[in-house]
Order: structure tokens, then sequence, then C-alpha cells
């Protein structure tokens, strides 16, 4: 697995919001739909999911990564959760069977489920602020409509010759030990313990087949950057019949043309005229809401200084009270101006006791002035 610093191109001191800013970057340049490296996505987005979280970056920076989630600390202590296994019952299964006595995970009859399938869906900064339901493709495995997903045209299985329908194989090696007994699925039915009879043309027998279909997907307002949203059964049909896998949908947002998010918040630049940042006023600005609201402008604001919106940014996620909305001034200074408005300045200059360059007294002739009396 590469360094994950070096996957989203950012230094080791990055801070959370550069991690956040090179995510959706790299994610925008590698995502499958934009004709990216589905592998790449991949390895990306794990990036982002260590990083972006304080306890799993610790982690990272002092043990390294192995490519996978890590699990330690969530009821396994030896860590075999990230290699593919619940728990450390599983691995024993896994390498030793039966011989523990009974059959324990691995033992008995199963049926292939789906696989979970991964689709990626961009949102504006708008539909995250009110939520949004949308349309997703998805190239899927799904039931066989022939056959009714059992995989045979006439509807009739029988026994696995290969394993006499448990389901798996029992092997015994013979080690310094003694005999070491075993279990693996069966190759020949995967582990159904059944054999389809007279397969399904239209499915060749595996009771499923790829098509194109939407999916209807429900996006509550207030999702951020890299969200998953889990849709239960939406994913690949099961073999014969079997259970179907997830639909994940992750949420990339779209930068937008005003306003920059964090968390809540909401930032966005104004254009102040120096008139009204001395004397003071107020302001018409949008919402993302697509709402004007008048912004009072203190007198003597000064560039850099922030105006806040209450209750104007984004709602937290599945519901809340929403954020502010934050305007950072910037001062306008005219570059034009007419016989009549050059002289006020002049005049106003005049009573501040503030030389203007055409008076030829600048600071230190100012400086020199002070000291010679």
């Amino acid at each position: 697995m590469p360094d994950l610093y070096e996957l989203l191109e950012i230094p080791r001191d990055a801070t959370p919001e550069d991690i956040k800013r090179a995510y959706r970057q790299q994610a925008r340049r590698h995502h499958p739909d934009a004709g990216g490296d589905a592998e790449t996505f991949k390895q990306i987005t794990h990036a982002f999911q260590v990083l972006s979280d304080p306890d799993k970056r610790v982690r990272y920076d002092r043990f390294g990564d192995d490519g996978t989630p890590s699990t330690r600390g969530n009821g396994d202590p030896f860590g075999f959760g990230g290699a593919g296994f619940g728990n450390v019952g599983d691995v024993i299964d896994a390498f030793f069977g039966s011989a523990f006595g009974g059959q324990g995970r691995a033992g008995g009859p199963r049926r292939e489920a789906g696989r979970d399938v991964l689709v990626g869906l961009e949102l504006t900064l708008e539909e995250v602020a009110t939520g949004v339901q949308r349309e997703v493709e998805v190239e899927v495995a799904t039931a066989c409509d022939d056959c009714g997903g059992s995989g045979s045209a006439s509807g009739g299985t029988s026994r696995c010759h290969e394993c006499g329908g448990a389901g798996q194989v029992q092997r015994v090696v013979r080690t310094a030990f003694g005999q070491l007994a075993s279990a693996a699925p069966c190759g020949s039915c995967r582990g159904s313990g059944r054999r389809v009879e007279d397969p399904c043309t239209g499915c060749a027998g595996e009771g499923r087949r790829t098509e194109r279909r939407s999916v209807t997907v429900d996006i509550p307002a207030g999702v951020d950057e890299g969200n998953r949203l889990r849709i239960a059964g939406a994913g690949e049909a099961g073999r014969h019949g079997a259970t179907a896998g997830d639909l994940l949908v992750e949420v990339h947002v779209q930068e937008h043309e005003l306003f920059e998010r964090d968390g809540r918040t909401l930032y966005a630049e104004v254009t102040i005229p120096v008139t009204q940042a001395t004397l003071g006023g107020s302001l018409t600005v949008p919402t993302i809401d697509g709402e004007q609201v008048q912004v009072p402008v203190p007198p003597g604001t000064q560039p850099g200084d922030v105006l806040v919106v209450r209750r104007a940014g984004l709602p937290a996620t599945g519901g809340g009270r929403r954020g502010d909305l934050r305007l950072v001034a910037r001062v306008e200074v005219p570059t034009k101006l007419d016989d009549e408005q050059r002289e006020l300045f002049n005049r106003l200059a005049e009573l501040r006791d503030e030389p203007l360059a055409s008076s030829g007294r600048g600071l230190f002739t100012r400086l020199r002035d002070v000291f010679q009396r």
C-alpha cells in the first residue's frame, strides 16, 4: 500500500482542512465516473478515511498501514478483523474447521450472498443544504427473471455429489503433532450443498445476470464529502436466491462559486465601499437557500473583519441546528474619482492631518519637522 500522505499529495503535518481539500481534488481526478482508475480511487478514499480520523491517523503515523481499515480496539486485540475475519473464532474456524469440535462458522451448507456495490454521487451545495432525492444508475447482478433466481429452468436442484450436501469438504493432514482436520467451502456447489438441474439458459444456471438499473436515493440534508449512504438489499443479487448485498452511495460535494464550507459553517467574501466601511450601513447578500438578507455594516469596518449571519449556514447531518454564514469583508478603494470627489477626499485628508503624495510632506518630512521644533 503506498504512503497515504503521498496518495493525497499532502505533507505529514497537513491540517484537517488540507486533507479534506486534497481528497476532494484527488477524488474528482480519479473517480471511475470521470474516467479514473477504480483501484486508485479506492486507495485515496481509504487514505482520506484514515487521515481524517484523529485516532486512526495517530495509529498510522506510529505503526503504518496495511491498506485495509484497522479494527484494533474494537473487540479484536489481534487485529485479524482487517484481514477479512470477523473475530478470532473466525480465524480458528478458517484454519482448523471441525478439528476443534463441531463445524463452527465454516460448517454447514450456505448460499453465496451478493456483494456490496459502491457508486459515487455528486451534489451541489444547495442540495446539501436542503436534502434531495436523486436517481443513480448502477450496473449490477440482479435476480434472473426467467428462473426467478433459482438458476434452474424447471426449478429443480439436487444434492451436490462432491460434498454430499454438506456445503464443505473435509481434509485431514498428517503433521508431527498428529492428524489435523480442516474444512473449506465446496468448490463444486460454492458452499450451497445443492446442484442446479436443468440450468436456466438466461443466466447459465447462476440465478442472476447483469443489468443496468436506476435506484432512488434519499439524500439527507447536511451530508459531507466522503459520507456513504447504505441502501440495504440494492446491491448485487445473491447466487441462487441468496441474500442480496447493499448499495453504498458515496457523496462528493461540488465546489461553490460563492460559498466555502467548513462543517456546518459557510464562508464568503463581500466587497464593501470605503465610505460604507467608514460610516456604516447595510449590505444585501444571498444565502445558500436562494434568499436575500440584509446585513448591517458597523462603522469603522476593517478589511478582514467578519460579519455573521446567524443560522444561514448548513444543517447538521440528519437534522439539527444550522450553522452560520460568515462574511469576510473586503474594503473597496475607488480608483477613478471626478473633480468633486477628489476635492472631498482632499478636504478629508486635511481635516485628519493626513498628508497626501502631492503635498510633498511624507513620513520623513513630518518626523524632521517634529524634531526641529
